[in-house]
């Protein structure tokens, strides 16, 4: 039996978004075991700054401030790093969850610019300076699938968008491949923002409700990005990483 072609991520570029903290970060972690040259970029410097330290990629890593939703600054980010290999988006920031009644349309209309709007951007711009063979990976989420109630329709039809937005990018730019990520719950520091100190019971409870049997980690998802860019067979697709969350 013959195996799926897989390559190599030794000497490739890759641009991480969000690759400061949370998924991102344990992303730019595992390409760089992989042998690749790593970008982290992100809004905060000083974010950047500590993880480049964290990730001490022998002179491999490198970090640019930027804005996902100003466009200027995606440019600038673009123009910065030159040719490279593949893109992994991951940046996001704590979605509205107010009852589609109280819903804060300034809020909502500020969390589309930074997800989706962004990844359109990033693939605006992206597609001047990706090589031949490369790859853009986004990030959803288990809210398309287990959305809250009440409260989730925005991030629902946000995260939902991406497979639409992957399917129809990954026809337009072939041979580009396309993908999308989407994980269930994942022990990020976002978490602490959106429910604070009860974080450790509400990873408890549906720890104990999911097959895998616990809330994952920013490593468990990773493999699935790299996969996504080493099989040069995969596009158009969304891989769930989520322990099983969508099936309870």
């Amino acid at each position: 039996m013959t195996s799926l072609p897989m390559t190599s991520l030794n000497g490739k570029k890759i641009i991480v978004v969000g690759g400061s903290s949370g998924i991102g970060f344990g992303v730019a972690a595992a390409a760089l075991e992989s042998g690749a040259e790593v970008v982290i970029a992100g809004r905060s410097a000083d974010k950047l700054k500590a993880a480049t330290k964290r990730l001490a990629g022998a002179g491999r890593v490198t970090a640019i401030a930027a804005d996902m939703a100003n466009e200027a600054d995606v440019a600038r980010l673009f123009g910065a790093i030159g040719a490279f290999d593949h893109l992994v988006a991951t940046a996001g920031t704590p979605p509205p969850n107010d009852p589609i009644g109280e819903t804060d349309m300034d809020f909502v209309r500020q969390f589309v610019d930074g997800k989706l709007i962004g990844a359109v951007m990033l693939a605006k711009h992206a597609v001047r300076t990706l090589n031949k063979g490369g790859s853009m990976i986004f990030t959803s989420g288990i809210n398309k699938d287990r959305p809250p109630v009440p409260g989730g329709s925005v991030v629902s039809a946000v995260a939902g968008s991406f497979t639409y937005f992957a399917r129809a990018l990954a026809l337009e730019l072939a041979p580009t491949r396309v993908n999308v990520v989407s994980p269930g719950w994942v022990d990020t520091e976002m978490w602490d923002e959106i429910v604070g100190e009860a974080k450790a019971s509400y990873f408890e409870q549906m720890g104990g409700r999911i097959p895998a049997g616990r809330i994952a980690r920013p490593a468990d998802i990773a493999p699935a990005y790299l996969y996504l860019m080493q099989n040069e067979f995969m596009t158009g697709e969304t891989v769930h990483v989520d322990g099983g969350q969508r099936l309870v």
